[in-house]
């Protein structure tokens, strides 16, 4: 294969392309090694220093990692970290498909397939979600309520989400207000782009799901992982972090930490607020797990420092994700701001479904049924703990609290990416560490779907993968 000399495009840039698209495809795999620089220039018939240039260039932007006396290699880090090219920036905002993950990719293939049970899902099961009956609304109905329909929402569900975050969590609301936002990744969305400008620096749990986000390549903003333990974020690593990178933002996942399913401890989150404080650094408390509690709830770090953290929630853990509802409660002077950032980028939130929220919530079955879906996730989860009962010298775990996640530790060799693809050849889908962090060690199961019978199922594959790991020591 030869590049077009007589393109306008520089020969590294044109490297780099073939390279970033072999990686794209998964023609590369994360850890395979590259041919080196001699034999690829004459390969591609390119001098070396061409070809030198394309490789340090993707090195910086976290495609390749490159040792002395090793050669290159595909970095192995999540597929989050990698940056695109500058001049390439336009063609891969038009294909945004070719930046996703290829182990994702399979996984998304083995969907369609009947025989797969599939525990890599971030939401409840279809059995699971609540179901009430609505009354029928006539159109005039609807177009009536726009009268209670403000900039910052559906004015009766403001007042619902409100009298329930006070009820349930004590949060404070003395200067506070409500803004309704499709979902919480909108509110995350409208956080950064008030609050930060391109090459800001966000700081969060490692592991933790926004690094599976596109969100902060696309506006240019950089982020920071921070070390946990079992009690969540380490406050002095926090603080190093902060004086070292100048981080602007804190990002936490405090309850029922996705995927980890951690909660950080109570006092981790004094001291967490405390560093905050001192460095004046906002804090987004994203709680769309914190109504799935299977105990009594810790504090939430906006009732500890009301004016220094953005309180997220939502509702599509609970009512599914196709309820694109969700709740941003931050100081008054603030939600002006996000309201303004909103509407300039048009970005309505669906008066219909305001309104379908605010019935199922008013509903007084809610309050049954959300207990009876507390009991029944109480139940998935002991089933999961039995179902990995016979696995636990191979994988370590913790019995959760709440949430939807239970998150396993290989405890033997270092896992490849290679290695995960064995779950692939049992039709069992999880979500594997390295969509988290740059660990390929570890998983996150959801086990909400489990029945009996699935459970079954589940203990077969794995003793099936387990036996391919361990001979493979």
């Amino acid at each position: 294969m030869t590049l077009n000399r007589k393109s306008k495009t520089p020969l590294f840039q044109q490297l780099m392309e073939v390279i970033i698209a072999d990686i794209e495809s998964g023609k590369l795999a994360p850890g395979d090694r590259l041919m080196p620089e001699r034999k690829m220039a004459e390969f591609y018939q390119i001098n070396r220093s061409t070809v030198n240039h394309a490789l340090e260039e993707l090195t910086s932007l976290g495609w390749l990692m490159r040792k002395q006396g090793s050669g290159t290699e595909v970095a192995k880090g999540r597929w989050g970290s990698r940056q695109a090219p500058q001049f390439q920036w336009q063609h891969l905002l038009a294909n945004r498909n070719q930046q996703q993950d290829p182990y994702n990719k399979q996984q998304n293939h083995l969907r369609n397939n009947f025989a797969t049970l599939d525990l890599a899902s971030g939401d409840l099961p279809s059995d699971l979600i609540p179901d009430f009956k609505f009354p029928a609304l006539s159109w005039d109905q609807i177009v009536k309520e726009e009268e209670n329909l403000t900039e910052t929402g559906y004015l009766p569900l403001k007042k619902t989400i409100t009298k329930k975050l006070v009820e349930n969590f004590q949060l404070p609301l003395a200067n506070q207000d409500l803004l309704i936002t499709a979902g919480s990744t909108q509110g995350i969305l409208l956080i950064l782009q008030t609050l930060l400008r391109p090459g800001d620096v966000i700081a969060t749990e490692d592991p933790s799901f926004l690094f599976a986000l596109p969100l902060f390549q696309s506006l240019g903003l950089r982020l920071e992982g921070i070390a946990t333990d079992q009690e969540g974020i380490m406050p002095r690593e926090l603080e190093k972090q902060i004086l070292a990178k100048k981080v602007k933002l804190l990002y936490l996942n405090p309850t029922f930490q996705n995927p980890t399913s951690r909660c950080l401890s109570y006092e981790r989150r004094l001291k967490i607020t405390e560093i905050c404080r001192k460095y004046y650094v906002p804090i987004i408390e994203d709680d769309i797990f914190g109504e799935l509690d299977f105990t009594t709830p810790i504090p939430k770090l906006k009732e500890i420092a009301p004016e220094q953290v953005l309180y997220l929630g939502s509702l599509s853990k609970i009512f599914g994700s196709s309820i694109k509802i969700g709740w941003l409660l931050a100081p008054q002077n603030l939600i002006r701001s996000l309201t303004n950032t909103k509407k300039l980028l048009d970005s309505e939130t669906n008066l219909f479904t305001q309104i379908v929220a605010n019935i199922a919530l008013s509903n007084p079955a809610y309050t049954l049924q959300h207990k009876q879906l507390i009991t029944e996730l109480k139940k998935r989860s002991q089933l999961l703990c039995e179902t990995f009962t016979p696995f636990k010298a191979d994988w370590t775990f913790s019995e959760i609290k709440g949430g939807l996640y239970y998150w396993f530790t290989w405890q033997h060799q270092n896992l490849t990416r290679k290695d995960w693809q064995l779950f692939f050849t049992e039709n069992l889908l999880v979500a594997p560490s390295f969509f988290f962090s740059n660990d390929t060690m570890s998983m996150r199961i959801n086990y909400t779907t489990l029945t009996p019978e699935l459970a079954e199922s589940l203990a077969h594959k794995m003793q099936r993968i387990n036996s391919k790991l361990l001979n493979k020591k």
